[in-house]
């Protein structure tokens, strides 16, 4: 499967090259390895609009967590490969955010991801998405 290229204005894109402690015996990408990539190109994206993980704990006394992940691997990433994470803001909902992800190199999907975030209290409880910052995340929705 191809990829378009992002710099039509659509999402966010976060890169990142393949590095040895990345990969395997065979010099592939580790699968679980992809999860932690989703995961800095989330905390990019929002941080290109001034909301770090630090100051949603700090001013709204909250966090974000995966509620739920399905992934479908296509082909694996390989040492030195210069991998791109398009990150795609579907939905906001009272107390969620559903995207999509996907780990592209070259003209190649490697790997796509659905994903919803859970946004929390400190101690875990579930709560809505504060207005202030429901409407900054709104941002980076009309961006896609």
């Amino acid at each position: 499967m191809n990829y378009k290229d992002p710099t039509d204005g659509e999402g966010h894109t976060y890169s990142l090259r393949v590095f040895y402690e990345d990969t395997d015996a065979a010099g592939i990408v580790y699968y679980a390895n992809y999860l932690k990539y989703l995961e800095r190109a989330r905390t990019e994206m929002l941080r290109a609009v001034g909301i770090t993980h630090s100051n949603l704990l700090a001013e709204y006394n909250i966090v974000f967590v995966v509620r739920r992940c399905v992934s479908e691997y296509r082909k694996p990433a390989r040492l030195d490969d210069l991998l791109l994470v398009h990150t795609h803001i579907v939905s906001i909902r009272g107390a969620s955010v559903d995207l999509t992800q996907d780990v592209i190199c070259g003209e190649d999907i490697l790997v796509e991801s659905e994903l919803r975030l859970a946004c929390i209290t400190s101690d875990e409880a579930p709560t809505r998405i504060p207005g202030k910052l429901r409407e900054t995340i709104n941002i980076l929705q009309d961006r896609n």
